[in-house]
């Protein structure tokens, strides 16, 4: 494990993809410590503040009536405020501040009394989208969901296809033809066509969609490992095991499945970047995350006209940060697939 490490760091462009996928990994862990806004999914509205351009600063008053510990902060974000308003202009007197907020009909003369507390002074580095909300947080939390769909995607591709590909390979004859029907049955079907339809089975949410993603990766799992046990089997290794009376189930676990990994290792990386794709793609025709739930695809699709509008980089940020995310993915897939072969060793 450790050549393969070092490895992929030696090579300029699969150590800069790997060093992206663990500060996006790090960001996406500690969203809600990172975020400038860290409620949960970054859901706080300005309508006064919607659509400001990068670099706008302004002066909030927000009001909580509660805390949330740390591992519920990191878990699902700070809780909602009760009141939130920008600040058109205050006066300090004594130990509190008299407020003029913005966005109040009666604006002219309306003043609070408020602690310094009570009053955040915010940055929006990427602007805030049409309903005001901060378009930074909202792509720092939504790689959470990014990240989550090609884990899961991959796990559940993992636990369906490595036991139907290794029993395949493995015992051959009827067994086998099963699967190999069974896979070219599931192989047919467009595989957009077939998560479409599982989201729209399961229900609309980024959990379904994970789960229908997954349910359709497996295939080429189980086909990789297939052809790699059944390679595997003809060694000289597995003779020797049958000879000294080891059980074939034994053998399968402890000696053929620990030498097959080399393959479902590259095939792994390529289904987390596709899985990234796929949520993106159904997120953006409106089957994957469900508002307010911040997906990369679903604030492409609430904002793709505005590129016309001259307000561009509310769908370019994280169109480059899908771009970015699903290279580095296919950047190591590639680089690995050459550390692990053996005809380059």
């Amino acid at each position: 494990m450790r050549p393969i490490w070092k490895g992929l760091w030696k090579d300029p462009v699969s150590g800069l993809a790997l060093l992206w996928l663990i500060t996006l990994s790090t960001t996406a862990l500690m969203a809600y410590f990172i975020a400038p806004v860290s409620t949960e999914y970054a859901n706080e509205m300005l309508p006064s503040k919607a659509l400001v351009p990068p670099g706008t600063k302004t002066l909030v008053y927000v009001q909580r009536d509660a805390e949330r510990s740390s591992w519920d902060r990191f878990t699902g974000g700070q809780v909602q405020p009760v009141q939130i308003h920008p600040v058109a202009d205050f006066q300090k007197k004594d130990v509190a501040y008299d407020l003029l907020l913005e966005g109040r009909p009666d604006a002219v003369g309306f003043r609070i009394r408020a602690s310094e507390d009570e009053l955040q002074q915010r940055t929006f580095w990427l602007g805030t989208d049409r309903y005001g909300r901060d378009v930074l947080s909202r792509l720092i939390i939504g790689a959470r969901i990014s990240l989550s769909v090609g884990f899961v995607a991959v796990l559940i591709s993992l636990l369906i296809g490595v036991p139907l590909g290794a029993i395949a390979g493995f015992y051959g004859g009827r067994v086998d033809s099963f699967i190999q029907w069974l896979l070219q049955v599931v192989w047919s079907i467009p595989t957009l066509l077939l998560v479409i339809a599982l989201t729209l089975a399961l229900g609309k949410g980024h959990w379904q969609v994970f789960i229908a993603i997954g349910l359709t990766m497996w295939v080429e799992v189980a086909r990789v490992l297939r052809g790699e046990v059944k390679s595997q089997s003809k060694r000289e290794y597995v003779d020797a095991a049958v000879v000294q009376g080891f059980s074939s189930l034994y053998i399968l676990r402890k000696h053929v499945l620990p030498n097959s990994w080399a393959p479902l290792i590259v095939v792994s990386a390529a289904n987390f970047a596709a899985a990234i794709l796929m949520e993106s793609g159904l997120s953006f025709l409106g089957l994957g995350a469900q508002p307010p739930v911040p997906s990369w695809g679903g604030m492409i699709r609430d904002h793709y006209s505005f590129i016309l509008m001259g307000k561009p980089w509310l769908s370019l940020a994280p169109g480059i940060l899908i771009m970015l995310t699903v290279l580095s993915f296919m950047m190591i897939g590639n680089r690995l697939r050459d550390l692990l072969d053996v005809r380059n060793g």
